[in-house]
């Protein structure tokens, strides 16, 4: 009888469902082990499916990682997309707000985004350094938007610099700050502003 509500179970999942659930599972494992100690049977037993239909989502694990990689790429960017015509500074709180507020609900996610840089596959890393990639080109759209810095600002190569030092330093203090959440959020967004800010002050 079990068996038979488990099969219904799975069947009332759409593929998307299907597809979220098994994402959200791998989140975990690599948010929590590195790359090559998450098995995909594992994976295939906490969503309670079998290995073959895990495969047909993914033909393989760097596959599986990467669809992690890239769903949390595009939650982040999702969450801090540009307003158009707010300028950076204002839009620089609202930003972070967003950011720190994925990072806390999805921290199996983010620690899972960020371990794949020291994943042994190279199609794992060169995913994850696209999603990061989009970041900065995200940041210095923003910037090249807003009078107050313009289009040639975002092209000196300074800048370039300080954004993806930026990027670095928000997310060593973000990866802490799960560990350690003893400062509140508005702590941690008004270091990271203050960084970026003081990082582009001439």
């Amino acid at each position: 009888m079990a068996a038979d509500q488990g099969e219904r179970t799975r069947r009332r999942l759409s593929t998307g469902e299907r597809r979220e659930q098994l994402l959200s599972v791998g989140a975990r494992l690599f948010s929590e082990s590195p790359y090559d100690d998450v098995w995909i049977e594992r994976v295939a037993e906490i969503a309670g499916v079998s290995r073959g239909l895990l495969y047909h989502y993914f033909p393989n694990k760097r596959d599986f990682f990467a669809a992690v990689v890239e769903r949390e790429s595009e939650r982040m960017l999702r969450m801090t997309a540009a307003v158009p015509g707010v300028p950076v500074r204002e839009q620089l709180t609202a930003g972070l707000d967003a950011y720190l507020e994925y990072v806390r609900a999805h921290a199996h996610g983010y620690r899972a985004f960020h371990r794949a840089d020291a994943a042994g596959d190279r199609e794992v890393r060169r995913v994850y350094r696209q999603a990061l990639a989009a970041q900065e080109r995200q940041i210095l759209a923003a910037l090249a938007a807003d009078p107050e810095f313009g289009p040639a600002f975002g092209e000196r190569t300074d800048v370039r610099l300080a954004v993806r030092g930026w990027l670095a330093f928000t997310t060593a203090v973000c990866l802490e700050w799960l560990r350690d959440p003893e400062p509140a959020r508005e702590q941690v967004r008004d270091l990271c502003a203050r960084t970026l800010l003081g990082a582009l002050a001439p």
